[in-house]
């Protein structure tokens, strides 16, 4: 059964026809529109685009933000002027098909539980180290979600009490230490205190581009250069920490690390599991979770809800 994932991204819209082995048969991306009406147009005219001429009875649709126990309505998106938004009946009434709502980080968990570094297990969490920290939790086979719909947001799992602030309007979650731009910040704060030291290549990256970028951190960390590699550690040494939390209450097989940051593949989970096993109860006398690259990277959200959408046209959300 083929169905439509459409993942909403804040710069890009992607969309994918996908099989039910989570192959994409067909692609198409566009820019983000800058308003509401436009992207709820856009997103119909993806759908029809994507579906057309086959059978298709259901779409999915991932976006960063609160969606309801339903997942029919989002209560609140950070990047789009969603609030209480009826985006389920609106995209129906648009498309003229069935649609699934859901946050872009369940979809995206959803698809690397099914079909990428989560595939035969049962017990799975994800977090994406980008922009933000997202999270998703599988559980015993099915995607939790809380009793009000919003729940796995662990990136607002505060870390530090009374620390930086966050997006959410808290302080010390982790995202703020934990995520693409916590790397940037701590970058640049190792360039002020050692421009001529460990900073110095930072210092001069930032000096190139008047900032310190995402690409030019990474480069530096890939050639092991050690002002980014500390900063790289601190951001996974947050993560980790973080993971000894979740494994107490969860006590999951394995995490799944996707989003930017996840790119930079062993120099980030060496530090993560080594803080990982130091914060975790009873370490050493109890199994304890491994640690995985996502392996969908830009399509996971695309697989995902449409593998979500598919399960709950058969019944099974």
């Amino acid at each position: 059964m083929l169905s439509v994932g459409i993942d909403i991204g804040g710069t890009k819209i992607a969309g994918g026809l996908v099989d039910d082995s989570g192959s994409i048969v067909r692609a198409l991306r566009v820019d983000t529109p800058l308003t509401v009406g436009a992207i709820e147009s856009a997103v119909a005219q993806m759908i029809a685009h994507l579906a057309d001429g086959e059978d298709v009875a259901v779409a999915g649709v991932a976006a960063a933000g609160f969606i309801d126990r339903d997942r029919s309505t989002v209560y609140f998106a950070p990047n789009i002027a969603w609030r209480h938004e009826p985006l389920r009946e609106r995209l129906e009434a648009l498309s003229g098909i069935a649609i699934v709502i859901e946050n872009d980080a369940n979809a995206a968990g959803w698809a690397e539980y099914r079909f990428g570094a989560g595939e035969g297990l049962r017990d799975v969490i994800m977090l994406t180290l980008g922009t933000g920290v997202g999270g998703a939790i599988v559980t015993n086979g099915e995607l939790y979600r809380g009793g009000h719909g919003v729940g796995a947001e662990l990136g607002h799992m505060r870390t530090v009490p009374g620390g930086i602030q966050c997006g959410c309007g808290q302080h010390g979650c982790l995202e703020p230490y934990g995520s693409g731009r916590a790397l940037a910040r701590i970058a640049g704060e190792i360039a002020d205190a050692e421009p001529t030291g460990r900073g110095a290549a930072l210092a001069a990256a930032r000096a190139e581009k008047g900032k310190l970028t995402g690409p030019a951190i990474s480069r530096l960390v890939l050639g092991d250069d050690p002002g980014a590699l500390a900063a790289l550690e601190r951001v996974a040494v947050a993560v980790g920490e973080a993971c000894g939390s979740f494994s107490a209450i969860l006590d999951p097989e394995r995490f799944v690390i996707g989003g930017g940051v996840s790119q930079l593949g062993e120099r980030l989970l060496e530090p993560m599991r080594r803080a990982y096993l130091g914060a975790l109860p009873a370490a050493g006398s109890r199994p304890a979770a491994d640690f995985a690259i996502a392996q969908m990277v830009n399509d996971a959200g695309v697989i995902g809800v449409a593998d979500l959408a598919r399960r709950g046209a058969a019944g099974g959300m």
